[in-house]
């Protein structure tokens, strides 16, 4: 059967499908959703649809205010609305608040909106009908999706704007991309063989109350820092090996005596990579004593942002399992009203996340000066065989500098500003939707930083003859090698370091990682 590469790194196969049951998700079932998996409800979803439904239908004959169902929203509370009236309620909710701005969200990441709005829908305690959310897997697994701007939502009362985006196509209304193509969402429907949904009580707030935009955002900017993490330490190891550098600071004793396990781990995967590296024995009697903190430091600083991914992972576990509209259906039937929709959670750990991805940027960006520069390495100036007539990779050190710089900006917290709306009944909002979007910018800046000094650290190897190189390293030179050749006379650069990021991308440092580390 044909396979195809997840956002996970790992190997889908084609017409794979995941499940959703009524107790959430999780991050490996969204890589596979982001990346094509088809999605079905279980049969305990369904039952949990249909109970939650007939609740909100046992209120609907009540005159109290219950907040969503029968009622306004924000402000508008306390506004009561007649029976005849809550189903065109509903549907303005969604026309009202689809106003957000800027690009477009790829397509991926449309999926894993989706894909995490019907798993909260899923649990049963938002009221939303089945018929509602089969119309939302009929967008998920079929060609055409909603058309969702990037930019509107505060991160509170949940991704208002952009879910309104998301969900308005439901009822043939709004844009839709078909074939790389904005269309019409009643074109959409065409080509799905669907009628538009009219919403009925509760409905339209459940579908937008949520923090599915920035649950997704900050999970695919995890995902893609993951694989990040893996290949500076792969790139780390080739520069340390080329500069001549040593591995004590690496020594497994050493590092247990301040273990934090992002160190460790990059300890244990630097030692894997530099096995029976002859270059690392050349020189183990020089003169130096110590290395530059780029490169003795990277245990630490490598390691610390891997601890801080494992946090951002723990905290996006909790949030895939969780109910995020409001109010929500309790087990005895009320309709409690609170703050679940309040993106702060993921808002700082997608705040933490862009900074622990900006680091690692930062720090590759200093290796690759150590490698071009003359002065510290020992090599040619900016790796080129004929400097001067040739400027080398002279420039893709610039442009790892900017973007290095960029990222300054880029991880400042989203999180510590807050704009009250709604006539400040809304007083507190988390940002987590910019915060998400920045640590997910971060990564991809970083991302291109890493490719270059892979880049650089292959070419430095075209001028050291000091014997074999290590196990894992020799390997990460091969798999370089097998997309971009040595360079030198000058050429243009930029699809070389293209190919480099979509092999990041593919994930195939983490499984040179992996397989060094199953060889132990």
């Amino acid at each position: 059967m044909a396979t195809a590469e997840t956002g996970s790194g790992k190997k889908m196969s084609e017409g794979e499908r995941v499940v959703v049951d009524r107790d959430g998700t999780s991050l490996g079932e969204l890589a596979d959703v982001m990346d094509g998996a088809a999605v079905e409800l279980a049969p305990s979803a369904e039952e949990a649809l249909r109970e939650g439904r007939s609740v909100i239908e046992g209120h609907l004959g009540e005159s109290r205010p219950i907040y969503g169902v029968n009622t306004g929203f924000g402000r508008l509370a306390n506004t009561v609305v007649d029976a005849g009236s809550l189903g065109r309620l509903q549907q303005n909710l969604l026309r009202s608040h689809a106003c957000g701005t800027g690009p477009l969200f790829g397509q991926r990441l449309v999926r894993g909106m989706l894909f995490l709005r019907i798993a909260s829908l899923c649990h049963g305690r938002s009221g939303v009908r089945p018929e509602t959310v089969e119309q939302m897997l009929a967008f998920l697994n079929g060609p055409v999706l909603p058309a969702v701007p990037t930019k509107g939502s505060l991160g509170a009362s949940g991704d208002l704007a952009p879910l309104a985006h998301l969900c308005l196509p439901l009822m043939g209304e709004g844009h839709c991309v078909y074939e790389e193509e904005l269309v019409s969402s009643a074109t959409a429907l065409e080509v799905l063989g669907r009628k538009p949904v009219v919403l009925g009580a509760k409905e339209g707030l459940a579908l937008i109350n949520g923090t599915q935009v920035l649950t997704a955002t900050a999970a695919d900017a995890l995902l893609r820092a993951r694989r990040l993490a893996d290949a500076a330490d792969v790139a780390l190891s080739m520069s340390l090996e080329v500069l001549m550098g040593t591995t004590a600071a690496f020594d497994p004793e050493l590092l247990g005596l301040r273990p934090h396990p992002g160190a460790l781990a990059v300890g244990r995967n630097v030692r894997a990579m530099m096995e029976a590296s002859e270059i690392l024995e050349s020189h183990r009697n020089c003169s130096r004593v110590q290395d530059a903190y780029s490169l003795r430091c990277a245990p630490q600083v490598h390691g610390a942002s891997r601890d801080a991914m494992d946090y951002v992972e723990a905290v996006l576990a909790t949030e895939l399992r969780s109910v995020t509209d409001n109010p929500l259906l309790m087990e005895d039937g009320r309709a409690v009203s609170g703050g679940n929709f309040h993106g702060q959670p993921v808002a700082l750990a997608a705040d933490h996340l862009g900074l622990a991805a900006s680091e690692l940027g930062s720090i590759s960006e200093r290796r690759i000066e150590r490698l071009l520069n003359p002065d510290l390495s020992g090599l040619p100036a900016f790796l080129a065989p004929d400097p001067g007539v040739n400027s080398g990779l002279m420039i893709a050190q610039y442009t790892a500098a900017s973007l290095a710089s960029e990222n300054k900006v880029l991880s400042h917290p989203s999180s510590s500003d807050s704009i009250p709306v709604s006539a400040s009944q809304e007083d507190h909002v988390s940002m987590g939707a910019a915060a998400a979007r920045h640590a997910l910018e971060i990564t991809e800046n970083v991302r291109r930083i890493v490719a270059t000094e892979l880049l650089c650290a292959a070419q430095a190897y075209e001028f050291v003859d000091a014997g074999a190189f290590g196990v894992g390293t020799g390997t990460a030179y091969e798999q370089v090698r097998s997309l971009v050749p040595p360079l030198g006379d000058d050429r243009v650069l930029d699809r070389d370091i293209d190919m480099l990021e979509e092999m990041i991308e593919a994930g195939a440092f983490s499984r040179l990682l992996a397989n060094l580390g199953d060889g132990d």
